[in-house]
């Protein structure tokens, strides 16, 4: 890299404007211009879910369904209407929490819906009509085909097979009093005209629609949505919970070319499967079929092509890897046997945190003024290599940073990840220093400007790279031992180190070389930073050609 931009400065300066200008462009274009900003800095609350084995269940906690648990918990925040919250495991086992971090939020509300512990069950679908698709999933096609109508095979694998279009029936017209309150009182599981004027009026693109069934009893007949909302259902109580599924997998059948996911139930659930599937055979769709209902949410509907007798079943269909693996996952887990302990609540408000962010802004620029009047007092002219050298690496770090927010990293500039960004000015400020000074060595040794150019470069490269692999093993090594906004400090600091490596390599010591050429600085004018005469040379150091004229 050294050769390179020794001899090829020019192209090296060109390739990162070119580099800048396109993550410029990328902002501008995309709207992506600000970063995501944590809690401390926007508000929110902040809520620490200890996990404990529900009341009457045996077991203990595992790193799956601590796993499972973040999936439900982020699930249920965002159907809770919040966007951009964090949910995230720290521990491991038994050991482990949950911190739910939901910027811009401090509804109580919040808390109650962290802490309820998953309902999963299979309800009887009663009714079964088109919902409305949620952005970005198109309605299936009525006229699709194939495996998704191909039956499973029979015997003690049973015989379920995933619905994905959705089946158009006739509804009453409702009253406009019924559809406006949406009532969710006890009906016995019982289907009464309100809870019918609610199924036609549902809209399953409205959040506070989406898991309304949630809000039932398990003896009640529900309205539920479909994951992506192109299907509504009328469903009725509950026949067999989730906490009688013994096991789940998902796995390719003998005999067949597709993903399945096999269930197992346990002594009671087999029982009640078995009853249950006996009623639901034979009759015409869409009473034929099963709703796997979650936080009330459907997330799969199979029909039942014969009784289930052995306590196992089979959900075939036209599975990718991915699909059926989720499936199982969301059935072994589903209903958790795990309960929450609300641990530490934290609230920060939206003035708080505007003004926590407007603090780190004023340091940030303050401590950057302060590094920019030392380097032009010290090294007068030759510190505009190192004030560039800054603004180039703020531009790239901001960068960085916003794309990092908007992609599925989703990294959360945090108050400590302001303190790490402004640490990291002296650290890329001590990286020039130890260029500037290698040089004025050579100088102070005699050497003309072009010689003591390349000459502080071979030696100062081998400092910067040690110092700065020294700072990101080190932000490394605090990254992965650290929770919580540590994390961001480690994070913030390990990033500005790469940066600052690239800045030195890529911008510093190319303009560095350009302007070498000029005669400005190869002249050594006192205002240079470089003149042999202020730096005690050893003789003074003329251009080049004056030294060929005397030979």
């Amino acid at each position: 890299m050294a050769a390179a931009s020794t001899a090829r400065p020019g192209r090296t300066l060109a390739v990162l404007g070119l580099f800048v200008l396109t993550m410029v462009g990328w902002m501008v274009i995309s709207g992506n211009t600000r970063p995501q900003l944590g809690l401390d800095l926007r508000g929110g609350t902040t809520v620490t879910l200890q996990p404990k084995v529900a009341p009457g269940e045996t077991g203990a906690i595992t790193q799956d369904s601590i796993d499972q648990a973040v999936s439900i918990i982020q699930a249920r925040v965002n159907g809770f209407g919040v966007a951009e919250a964090d949910v995230a495991s720290q521990g491991r086992g038994a050991d482990a929490v949950i911190v739910v971090s939901v910027p811009g939020v401090t509804q109580s509300e919040l808390v109650d819906l962290l802490g309820r512990t998953a309902r999963l069950g299979f309800r009887p679908v009663l009714q079964e009509t088109a919902g409305t698709p949620l952005p970005g999933n198109p309605t299936p096609s009525p006229t699709k085909t194939g495996k998704k109508d191909k039956q499973s095979s029979a015997g003690s694998s049973g015989g379920l097979v995933p619905r994905t279009e959705a089946t158009p029936t006739p509804t009453p017209t409702p009253t406009p009093s019924a559809a406006a309150t949406p009532s969710t009182a006890d009906n016995g599981g019982e289907v009464t005209p309100e809870l019918q004027a609610q199924f036609a009026t549902l809209d399953c693109s409205v959040v506070d629609q989406r898991t309304i069934g949630a809000n039932f009893k398990a003896e009640d007949a529900i309205v539920a949505c479909s994951e992506d909302g192109a299907a509504k259902y009328l469903l009725g109580p509950v026949a067999v919970d989730g906490a009688n599924i013994a096991d789940a997998t998902a796995g390719i059948p003998p005999n067949e070319l597709g993903w399945a996911v096999q269930l197992r139930f346990d002594s009671e659930g087999s029982r009640l499967f078995a009853d249950t599937t006996q009623e639901l055979f034979g009759q015409t769709p869409p009473q034929n079929q099963f709703a796997i209902v979650l936080d009330g949410q459907v997330v799969s509907a199979p029909r039942v092509n014969e009784p289930i007798l052995g306590g196992s079943a089979s959900i075939t269909g036209d599975f990718t890897q991915q699909e059926a693996t989720d499936l199982a996952t969301v059935l072994k887990f589903g209903a958790l046997p795990l309960a929450f302990d609300i641990g530490e609540r934290q609230t920060v408000s939206p003035t708080l945190g505007a003004d926590q962010l407007r603090g780190g802004l004023i340091a940030g620029a303050l401590g950057l003024v302060l590094v920019v009047v030392y380097l032009l007092m010290y090294y007068r002219a030759l510190a505009l290599v190192a004030v560039f050298s800054l603004v180039v690496a703020a531009l790239i770090t901001y960068g960085t940073v916003v794309f990092l927010g908007a992609t599925s990293f989703g990294f959360t500039l945090t108050l400590a990840g302001v303190a790490g960004l402004i640490v990291a000015i002296g650290i890329t400020a001590d990286s020039f220093i130890v260029y500037f000074e290698r040089i004025r060595d050579e100088v102070r040794d005699g050497r003309t400007l072009r010689v003591a150019l390349e000459a502080g470069w071979s030696r100062a490269k081998r400092t910067i790279i040690a110092a700065d692999a020294i700072s990101l093993i080190a932000a490394v090594i605090l990254y992965v031992l650290s929770v919580g906004s540590v994390r961001g400090f480690a994070f913030a600091l390990g990033l500005t180190t790469v940066v600052d490596l690239l800045v030195v390599f890529t911008f510093t010591k190319p303009l560095i070389t350009l302007l070498a050429q000029t005669a400005f600085f190869n002249s050594g004018s006192p205002w240079s930073g470089l003149s042999p005469e202020r730096l005690g040379a050893k003789r003074p150091n003329r251009p080049a050609d004056a030294v060929a004229k005397e030979a």
